[in-house]
């Protein structure tokens, strides 16, 4: 045990006075401090040195004042990025690189490149129109660049100024509004090594529809276009260089159309082959479990060629007086047991006062009609069922008219265009469980309990998105506007930046 002591075993220092230790340190230092030493000339030239700098900052390329330099030089980068490249020289000659940034504001995640398709993929396919379908020819359908011919019998419904931008435009014609938009796109690039994606201009839907309602059209037959396709881009050097992962395509009809697994089943099987694999497909029905389906827009009639068009548009839907709560334009499906949409028609035929039916049988709605349009437009509401796939033009017809599309299925539309309609479903749309119906709901008794206030801030949620469900009647789009052509492409862009890096199939 230690012994306890008064005192501890080490006493604090005692501290020395302050002027005394200034003077010590004067005193340790003053033999440097002598002109005889050479150390002094030593931190003279320091602060010599720092001297001259400070007085010939100006002359450095930055500045030490608040406002901008009267000469600005160009910074290190600049020359680092027109040291081999032509073209950025000229922008930078030209005031800075001011152009070059606006060059990449307008493509910020880079340009497409356009692959030159033999001509069996898709002009051959066009030219063949009469031959395409089993019944009737599609050259009409598949003119003016998938636009169809103008609707002239829809200009005494719509305003005089826009009546032009109306075509009769069939709803598989996809491929060729896609085609003919990215030939003029402002980000496509003719250098395929300056490219982030490639298109593929294959007419995918086109090519396999005479197969597809031939009775007779063999596995082979309904593949053939697409084996052939698949062969020749990957046989291109920047399709090998990434296993077609930032490669896509448009496809206008359906996924499933294309994803036959067994050879006496329906459709191509042009999707499960291996070389598609990794190639985004743009498609108006996606499969949602497969993340290189990505669905689009069904085509409508309604092309404008001008941000006026949109907005004398957006207008008159919007100041458009409706007289009815809600409508169905379609037809029943009589092969299908306990048909919702025969459910639908007898609720509308027994309230003939709150509801419009266009009875679509037979081919009478084939790319839309003016009947069509002129309810959609006195409706609050379109009933929108599934049809005989999940989706349906009809959803973007009665968007486009201002009318509230009330959905039975969330794969009619919440799961399919989540790029092209607002995030939150209920801000635009109406849903209600088909199975509710099916037990006795009535959709009237549904619809009434909505606000008027509810209903107008529903109605201007869809106008508000009306620009990006169309395609629009110009080459280089509409200035300020992004149309469903410009979300889809900057959408496939943008997937391909953050997609960088990640997991591909080999």
């Amino acid at each position: 045990m230690l012994p306890v002591s008064e005192s501890p075993p080490y006493s604090k220092p005692k501290a020395p006075d302050i002027l005394d230790r200034k003077q010590s340190y004067f005193t340790a230092l003053k033999p440097y401090l002598s002109f005889h030493h050479r150390r002094t000339w030593f931190f003279l030239g320091i602060l010599l040195l720092q001297l001259l700098l400070l007085l010939s900052a100006p002359s450095l390329p930055f500045s030490l004042s608040a406002g901008p330099a009267s000469n600005p030089r160009p910074s290190p980068a600049v020359h680092n990025l027109t040291d081999n490249n032509p073209t950025a020289k000229e922008q930078v000659s030209n005031g800075g690189i001011s152009s070059n940034r606006q060059i990449n504001q307008e493509c910020p995640n880079g340009k497409i490149y356009v692959y030159d398709l033999p001509a069996i993929f898709n002009a051959e396919i066009v030219k063949n129109c009469d031959n395409l379908n089993p019944w009737s020819s599609r050259c009409d359908a598949l003119s003016n660049w998938g636009f169809g011919k103008r609707a002239t019998a829809i200009s005494r419904i719509v305003p005089k100024n826009v009546s032009g931008a109306w075509f009769w435009t069939d709803q598989f014609s996809l491929e060729l509004i896609y085609h003919n938009r990215i030939l003029n796109y402002r980000c496509r690039t003719l250098e395929p090594e300056s490219a982030a994606a490639f298109y593929i201009p294959f007419y995918t839907g086109l090519a396999i529809e005479r197969s597809l309602f031939t009775k007779n059209s063999t596995a082979e037959e309904r593949d053939r276009h697409c084996k052939m396709m698949l062969n020749w881009v990957s046989d291109q050097p920047f399709f090998k260089k990434s296993h077609g992962w930032d490669h896509f395509i448009t496809a206008g009809r359906i996924s499933w159309d294309f994803r036959r697994s067994k050879d006496g089943e329906w459709g191509s099987s042009c999707i499960y082959m291996p070389k598609m694999r990794n190639i985004t497909r743009l498609l108006i029905e996606k499969n949602p479990w497969d993340y290189f389906d990505v669905g689009v827009p069904y085509p409508t009639g309604f092309h404008p060629s001008s941000v006026a068009d949109v907005r004398i548009w957006q207008d008159f839907v919007r100041s458009r007086q409706r007289r009815i709560l809600f409508c169905f334009a379609g037809a029943t499906r009589g092969f299908i047991k306990n048909d919702f949409r025969g459910i639908l028609l007898n609720q509308c035929y027994s309230e003939p006062g709150s509801c419009r039916v266009v009875d679509c049988g037979g081919s009478k709605c084939a790319n839309g009609s003016s009947s069509i349009l002129e309810t959609f437009l006195d409706s609050d509401f379109c009933l929108q069922p599934r049809g005989d796939s999940f989706t349906r033009r009809s959803i973007f017809d009665c968007m486009i008219a201002g009318s509230i599309p009330v959905f039975f299925w969330h794969r009619t539309a919440y799961f399919q265009y989540e790029w092209f309609l607002p995030g939150e479903p209920g801000s635009y749309s109406v849903f209600i469980d088909r199975n509710e119906v099916k037990n006795g709901t009535l959709i009237k008794g549904v619809l009434e309990k909505i606000s008027k206030d509810k209903v107008k801030r529903m109605r201007e949620k869809v106008i508000e998105y009306i620009p990006k469900i169309i395609y629009s009647n110009s080459n280089q789009g509409l200035e300020g506007i992004k149309d469903a052509f410009d979300v889809a492409v900057e959408g496939v862009l943008s997937r391909n930046k953050e997609q960088e890096g990640g997991y591909k199939w080999k």
